[in-house]
């Protein structure tokens, strides 16, 4: 047989691979090691994984977060099955930022895939900043951010790359600028009722090993149309460019992904949204527009009132008084809101007017718009990678059909609630349910 028709061989074979299918059998894995938080973070789990495959053809390398309130949450054994099936895993749990330019730097047209555990050791309170671990992590998310060096030796400047998928696990929240590029997923200790199996390397490894060679296979067969995809973002911004890649590795599986990947993005990125702490200046901006309830206008004093008297709000512990006057204003000052003399009934006083904020809430702390009826962007038309008719006419092995169902993951579904078993691919990609 010549090298010709090997590749031809190899290219068919290639093109006969059920994404979708393969993408089901990745998450039912998982689902009978960990149980989930969600059916998005599961649905995240799977393609993040997968795009590792194929970071040749990012632009941005999406960062997967892995974090627990406590112990015994799952987090570690999340990052086995990371590491399993990942795209040349390299897990540490204490690495120096040279270390990591320099192992990244070795094969920057092929990275490795970045795992660090126990995250919280280097970035916790008790820890420090890490500044340079840390951005380096920051500039790695995006192509062409190189790190640059002073080498005496040479008298040369040299350029150390950074471009890498990273995974971190720890206990709570990592740096703002990491999770800020990021899918977040936040694990919970198993529920009475719960069960999973146990994971052992040498038994089960191997498994998870022949997953990671069949996503490869399928995916580097197709980096030059991951390269051209712009799939349809339900997101903006850095949430986009997050993930993109994800969604561009749902279109091309087809299947109930494509939906499932757009549910999971608006999902994750909205309890990121609700869940964080807000900086200080914006929750000021927030709060005030609750403090002015109807009112055009306020007097100063009376606005440090209703936001002092928030025993939820860091208003009234702020300083040995409580919120100023002053500092109010400072805070302030950076949107341009300024005080004014306002004649009120009860006389003149300092005071703001609403029309003053109405520009800063809108750009920085816009009201939720009202829930739309579908909670999903449409999803484009996608054509199946296989025909099964077309197939049948080569007379090669028939694609599964899109209809199979698969193994349920045992999981909590978007309410909350535990160990509800829910099917992978049991509706098709224009149902609505839009279930992972």
């Amino acid at each position: 047989m010549t090298a010709h028709t090997e590749h031809d061989n190899h290219d068919q074979a290639d093109e006969l691979v059920d994404g979708a299918e393969l993408l089901d059998t990745v998450a039912a894995t998982i689902a009978r090691y960990v149980i989930l938080p969600s059916q998005s973070a599961a649905t995240a789990v799977v393609l993040w994984i997968a795009a590792t495959h194929a970071v040749a053809a990012w632009n941005c390398a999406p960062r997967l977060v892995i974090r627990a309130p406590e112990r015994r949450c799952g987090k570690s054994r999340l990052l086995d099955m990371v590491e399993g099936m990942c795209h040349r895993p390299l897990m540490t749990v204490n690495a120096s930022p040279s270390a990591v330019y320099r192992s990244i730097g070795m094969a920057p047209s092929d990275p490795p895939t970045l795992l660090i555990d126990e995250a919280d050791t280097i970035f916790g309170p008790k820890a420090g900043e890490n500044e340079d671990l840390r951005g380096l992590l920051n500039a790695g998310h995006q192509r062409g951010r190189p790190a640059l060096r002073y080498d005496a030796g040479s008298r040369s400047v040299e350029k150390i790359q950074t471009f890498a998928m990273a995974a971190l696990a720890g206990i709570g929240a990592m740096p703002d600028t990491i999770e800020d590029r990021a899918a977040v997923i936040r694990m919970r200790r198993r529920a009475a009722g719960e069960e999973v199996a146990p994971y052992r390397v040498r038994r089960d490894g191997p498994e998870l090993d022949e997953l990671r060679q069949r996503l490869n296979q399928w995916l580097t067969s197709h980096i030059d149309q991951l390269r051209a995809a712009t799939p349809d973002m339900p997101l903006e911004d850095r949430a986009a460019d997050t993930w993109e890649p994800m969604i561009a590795v749902a279109d091309l599986a087809g299947g109930q992904w494509p939906r499932a990947a757009r549910k999971a993005a608006v999902a994750l990125t909205s309890d990121r949204d609700a869940g964080d702490e807000t900086s200080i200046p914006s929750r000021l901006l927030a709060d005030c527009r609750t403090a002015f309830q109807d009112a055009d206008a306020l007097p100063t004093q009376i606005l440090l009132d209703r936001l002092r008297s928030d025993p939820e709000a860091p208003w009234a512990t702020m300083g040995a008084a409580g919120l100023t006057a002053m500092r109010m204003g400072n805070l302030l000052r950076e949107f341009e809101i300024r005080s004014d003399t306002i004649r009120f009934p009860t006389g003149q006083a300092k005071g703001y007017h609403r029309s003053d904020f109405t520009d800063a809430w809108n750009r920085y702390c816009p009201e939720p718009k009202p829930a739309p009826g579908e909670a999903v962007p449409a999803v484009p038309a996608s054509t199946p990678q296989v025909s099964p008719k077309e197939a049948s006419a080569t007379g090669t092995a028939q694609a599964v059909p899109t209809t199979q169902a698969v193994p349920h993951l045992t999981s909590g579904n978007e309410a909350g609630t535990a160990g509800t078993p829910y099917p992978l691919r049991a509706v098709s990609a224009d149902s609505t349910s839009g279930a992972a």
